[in-house]
């Protein structure tokens, strides 16, 4: 069975992570599988001063710098073990009746990847260790995870509120029509009112693909409020989600080839940055 692959590192956005992956849980009847990943952090070793202490001192320096490192890798692992200990503990308590903890050496991106057969949905924090005062500075793993997961993930903000609403972007691509079918297909937003906003583009019959899309979200029991809408893409999205007091933002990411470009200076690079609600991303 695929389950919700949740991964957490005990930063203060951890708890929002949780209350999302109980809430997807539910909503498609999927295990929970906590992931912590244990990365590498870079030291600064004892021959950094190679020209200024002598060779005997250096050794002993560096023998004493092996310990300290085997220390806090141990006191890393129990930490972890406790972490997830306690949101294991608290999926349970949430009613969540099938939870399941990893903890893996490694990029946390690498530790993804590896269990992707068991992946129906990858929730993360949009930022995480060393951001948690920073809100609109992505985590470092986002960028890489987005570019390679072929699942969708679910971007967390500082709090998590079981959603009502959520606004998919649609500018009539072939990625936006892929996007738009997993929606349908997916059953994680079945029952939300579906907000369907397309921002005029140089996209060949953009208005008739956006009334199709609209037809095709409600054939499926959705209740949509479609808006089409003229003006900067960005400024147009976020205006329109502040004003309609959206919960989250649903988008579509490019093929493999082409995502780094996609990234590099587009709006959706400026959603991820600056929007305050969860975000999913579909391949």
């Amino acid at each position: 069975m695929t389950k919700i692959v949740t991964c957490v590192d005990g930063s203060a956005i951890t708890p929002a992570v949780t209350a999302a992956a109980v809430w997807a849980s539910k909503k498609l009847n999927k295990p929970i599988l906590f992931l912590h990943a244990l990365e590498k952090e870079q030291q600064h070793g004892a021959d950094d001063y190679t020209g200024a202490i002598g060779l005997g001192a250096r050794s002993a320096l560096l023998e004493e710098m092996t310990k300290l490192d085997e220390q806090r890798a141990k006191v890393a692992l129990q930490l972890g073990r406790e972490l997830l200990d306690d949101v294991v503990q608290h999926a349970q308590t949430s009613g969540v009746a099938e939870v399941e903890s990893l903890q893996r050496h490694g990029e946390v991106v690498d530790s993804i990847n590896d269990i992707e057969d068991k992946t129906r949905l990858i929730v993360i924090g949009r930022n995480g260790k060393g951001h948690d005062n920073s809100f609109n500075a992505l985590g470092s793993n986002i960028e890489t995870l987005l570019r390679k997961a072929v699942h969708p993930v679910l971007l967390i903000p500082d709090t998590f509120n079981p959603p009502t609403s959520f606004m998919i972007a649609y500018d009539g691509r072939e990625t936006a029509d892929k996007a738009l079918q997993r929606v349908i297909d997916g059953g994680l937003l079945h029952g939300l009112h579906c907000h369907l906003v397309s921002v005029k583009n140089n996209e060949k019959n953009l208005q008739d693909k956006f009334e199709s899309a609209q037809q095709r979200l409600q054939q499926k029991g959705f209740q949509v409020t479609a808006s089409y809408l003229e003006g900067d893409i960005f400024e147009s999205l976020m205006e329109y989600k502040k004003s309609h007091n959206i919960e989250l933002i649903v988008m579509g990411a490019f093929g493999h080839s082409k995502l780094r470009q996609f990234f590099v200076g587009s709006n959706t690079m400026k959603m991820l940055e600056r929007a305050d609600v969860p975000m999913i991303v579909l391949r």
